[in-house]
């Protein structure tokens, strides 16, 4: 059976995967913002058009300004899409207004939100949410309070599902369930512990506390997280209770953006600090459109097989998909020396990849953040089903070729579209591995079983692996076969699956 029709979430994630996280969160804080002029006209939103208008201007102007003077005293290209989110989440936080004093302060939070990015870092890797930085400085200095208007009740129309959104692109929903669950929690035993009513305390919860937008947009940011899931629930957890507790030391008082920079700080303890800097050593083709790029870091680079790495090439005039993207890591965790990512080359390519491969042996380029959940259970004894589609084969190779996989029962699926485009087959099939291929050729590889073209359904599966149901599977790949083969595997019974979907695949 082959993947004809992909279901909406499969098509969700693929449609979000067209364009850069960054440009996703530029199009939605406009749209937020082009729907609060809309309440404002029609007398629903206190605020006047002009107070909003101008308070947007300042806002976003300042820091795109901002941005240009940091990046050339820095030598750097300035982001215009990061200085454009930094100056809309600013003007979510503070009063809309006309008075220019005000105003003033408002360009005073852009401008120290933006030289955070640059100054407040460690080994070129910033360490706070720049807007609540901005917005904390102002605080402090007691200019101006940030008054998270956004949480006015009928914003909810757009911010809860732009929230949506975003969360789901970045794979955060469950750490933005776990700092809903605790904040609304919270809320609602203060109104149950004072005898007013519970459902009270709830709409209280939703309609006058920035919850919603704060999950979706400022705890959510992606250079101030920790890499791995189980710290980013709990760092959740930790802002959550800050962001609703009242507490103080001295003339501080604790607010939605301290308790954001005291999770960063936290994010910044436990993950990787510093910036990471490569040196390309060569490439390779690994089929006709898939080539792997092998790097000599700087410093000893520590992660685990099935992580991934964040590559960031700044360049002019980029396009939609941004400076900096992720890849699966293919080498092997042990060898100190060399890191490698691999990824598709397709036509036309983003302006990103175009750059990434033109680059010569010796070339230097940084990282941004090892990162993922994607590993194999600590448990050797657990029987493993390896499920790849196409270059999702990548994160399996940086397993493979580790000591991760030494010692355990490894069944590997792997489709693609021919026996030309199977990556890494020749080391595949020298590791010795059980392979069950799915292309419309056999591609008659020592060792291999071939199953016909398409990845396969429940039927196929259980009839390849007849001992499918007693292992875990773990299956990477584009959205749309990570979304088949998820729920085939459901079907023949399998009941842990973990996935990695490959977004821009």
């Amino acid at each position: 059976m082959t993947v004809s029709l992909s279901p909406p979430t499969a098509r969700l994630q693929r449609l979000l995967g067209k364009t850069s996280m960054y440009r996703m969160l530029v199009m939605l804080l406009l749209a937020m913002a082009a729907w609060s002029f809309v309440l404002s006209l029609t007398g629903a939103l206190f605020y006047t058009p002009a107070e909003l208008g101008a308070t947007l201007a300042t806002a976003v102007i300042s820091t795109l300004v901002a941005s240009r003077v940091m990046g050339l005293l820095f030598r750097t290209f300035p982001q215009t899409d990061s200085a454009l989110i930094t100056g809309l989440l600013l003007f979510f936080l503070f009063w809309p207004t006309t008075s220019g004093p005000e105003l003033g302060t408002i360009a005073l939070a852009a401008f120290a939100a933006t030289a955070s990015k640059y100054l407040l870092v460690w080994r070129r890797r910033h360490i706070f949410n720049p807007a609540a930085l901005g917005a904390v400085v102002i605080g402090l200095t007691g200019l101006n309070q940030p008054v998270w208007w956004v949480a006015a009740p009928l914003m909810l129309v757009v911010v809860l599902p732009a929230a949506f959104l975003v969360l789901y692109r970045s794979r955060l929903l469950p750490m933005a369930g776990v700092f809903v669950l605790v904040t609304v929690g919270i809320v609602v035993l203060r109104f149950a512990v004072s005898g007013e009513p519970a459902l009270d305390g709830l709409a209280t919860a939703f309609t006058s506390y920035p919850i919603l937008f704060f999950a979706g947009f400022m705890l959510s940011e992606p250079l101030t997280l920790p890499p791995l899931r189980w710290q980013r629930l709990a760092e959740a957890a930790v802002v959550a209770v800050l962001f609703t507790t009242p507490l103080s030391v001295g003339p501080v008082f604790m607010s939605p953006e301290l308790a954001l920079l005291i999770g960063n700080l936290l994010a910044f303890a436990v993950g990787q600090r510093g910036g990471i800097s490569l040196r390309l050593r060569e490439t390779r083709d690994l089929t006709p459109t898939s080539r792997e790029l092998v790097f000599e870091p700087a410093r000893t680079l520590r992660y685990r097989a099935g992580q991934y790495l964040e590559l960031s090439l700044p360049h002019p005039n980029p396009d939609g998909r941004g400076l900096r993207r992720i890849f699966s890591i293919t080498s092997d965790p042990a060898d100190a020396r060399t890191v490698s990512v691999a990824l598709r080359v397709s036509e036309p390519g983003s302006s990103f990849k175009t750059k990434l491969l033109r680059l010569k042996p010796g070339a230097r380029i940084s990282a941004t953040t090892v990162g993922g959940d994607f590993q194999l259970p600590r448990d050797v004894s657990r029987k493993i089903l390896m499920v790849a589609s196409g270059i999702g084969i990548t994160p399996f190779v940086s397993q493979l070729r580790s000591g991760a996989a030494r010692g355990r029962d490894i069944v590997l699926v792997y489709a693609a579209s021919s026996p030309q485009e199977l990556a890494y087959a020749r080391e595949l099939a020298d590791l010795g591995v059980r392979v069950f291929v799915c292309t419309p050729e056999d591609p008659q590889l020592p060792g291999w079983t071939w199953l016909g073209s398409g990845l396969p359904d429940a039927d196929r599966l259980l009839k390849a692996v007849p001992d499918a149901v007693e292992r875990s599977a773990f299956v990477a790949g584009s959205p749309s076969a990570v979304s088949f083969v998820r729920g085939e595997a459901r079907r023949a019974g399998i009941r842990r699956i973990h996935t990695d979907p490959f977004l821009g695949y």
